[in-house]
């Protein structure tokens, strides 16, 4: 409100225009964001929270048929979007693919490993096809992309990465062991990137979700008695919504986290502050 302003400025509370543009902090306009697994779900609520800070998205995932659906629902919106079809669990196919996006489109400025699966079964029940899975999707898929997009950012001396974990990095329930591993694997990689990246001016760090309503929860969030334990476990008394996680992936994407690093955000309702 330019009246607010220039009483502000008479009040000498507003110095120059420089003062007024602080929040251009969380300002992500230029920026390119590689975001796995955003064809739905929590990689889609991420990749539109980027886009709307004003970054342009590389969409990812295995469904070419999905991607193209969300891409056209995102350039309604008017974000900048292109899609990269690719298995995150193929080392050489995320090669191929950064290196084709950063030849055609832009270099990738933030890379979120947000890709993930589940297959819960019993320990003494799981089989090794289930572990192996869940492991290589949602760790080792991690892994390959960061090393496929990090020497980039290396040699430019500047990038953001976000890693997508989970409560279950730090607790675990029963019939999720291959998820609570591969996640708590996901934190201590998390930490290792920033330890050796950060003096090439890498931030790398994490976002951990609670329970979110995403269209993989929604058998949990059907199950009365699953849903009445989430509810009654989480502080805030309710599952989250996705777009929840946005304000998260800004900061750890933006400016404003530059000092930020190694770091992992639990956004959970408050789930694991108490017991």
């Amino acid at each position: 409100m330019p009246g607010i302003e220039q009483g502000l400025r008479h009040r000498g509370a507003v110095c120059d225009d420089k003062a007024v543009e602080r929040n251009s902090l969380f300002d992500l306009t230029g920026r390119v964001a590689l975001v796995t697994g955003s064809s739905q779900g929590l990689g889609l609520a991420l990749a539109r929270g980027l886009a709307q800070a004003g970054a342009a998205i590389v969409l990812n995932g295995r469904d070419e048929k999905k991607l193209t659906a969300t891409a056209e629902t995102l350039r309604a919106e008017g974000v900048k979007v292109i899609l990269s079809r690719f298995d995150v669990t193929d080392g050489a196919a995320g090669e191929r693919a950064v290196e084709k996006i950063e030849a055609d489109f832009a270099p990738i400025d933030i890379l979120v490993n947000n890709a993930g699966i589940h297959q819960r079964a019993p320990l003494a029940e799981m089989t090794e096809a289930q572990w192996r899975a869940v492991i290589d999707t949602n760790l080792t898929g991690a892994f390959l992309t960061a090393r496929a997009v990090g020497p980039r950012m290396i040699r430019r001396g500047a990038g953001k990465i976000i890693n997508i974990c989970s409560v279950m990095s730090e607790v675990a329930r029963p019939t999720v062991a291959n998820y609570a591993a591969a996640k708590g694997g996901l934190k201590m990689l998390t930490r290792a990137m920033a330890v050796e990246w950060a003096r090439h001016g890498i931030q790398a760090n994490a976002i951990a979700p609670g329970y979110f309503l995403t269209e993989l929860n929604r058998p949990l969030v059907e199950n009365a008695e699953f849903n009445a334990w989430v509810c009654q476990r989480t502080p805030a008394g309710r599952w989250g919504e996705p777009a929840e996680l946005a304000g998260a992936a800004v900061f750890l994407a933006s400016r404003a986290s530059d000092f930020v690093n190694g770091q992992i955000l639990y956004v959970d309702g408050g789930l694991l502050a108490g017991v």
